[in-house]
């Protein structure tokens, strides 16, 4: 093999991963992928291949009222708000995506959140 290649088994990072667009987006867009959350790096339109990073802190709107403590990791992804909550998981939610980095209180309508990919599970 070369100096400084890859192994010849490896595709991607992983830290950012190539997605195919069910719908259009904006960049910063978050997009649930299985049981992956992930935010839209570039926007495009549905169809196309994008770049969806699914590692990393990203502040991720939530629910006003939601009062989110520093290291929460039972977050959940309303798919239907597009918006962080904490209570009552609704079909096709995702639950366990992500922890808390810092706290969020009643009245904030942004949390950081580390993204923890192959943890997440799609509520039925």
């Amino acid at each position: 093999s070369r100096a400084g290649s890859h192994h010849r088994r490896s595709h991607q990072d992983g830290r950012v991963i190539d997605h195919v667009l069910a719908a259009d987006c904006n960049s910063g867009d978050v997009i649930v992928k299985g049981t992956l959350l992930g935010v839209a790096v570039t926007g495009g339109k549905a169809g196309d291949t994008i770049a969806l990073a699914i590692e990393g802190v990203f502040a991720l709107p939530k629910l006003n009222t939601a009062v989110i403590t520093d290291g929460m990791a039972d977050l959940i992804w309303d798919i239907s708000a597009s918006r962080v909550i904490v209570a009552s998981a609704a079909s096709g939610d995702v639950t366990g995506f992500g922890v808390a980095i810092g706290a969020a209180g009643n009245g904030t309508t942004e949390v950081l959140v580390k993204l923890t990919p192959g943890r997440g599970t799609v509520t039925t």
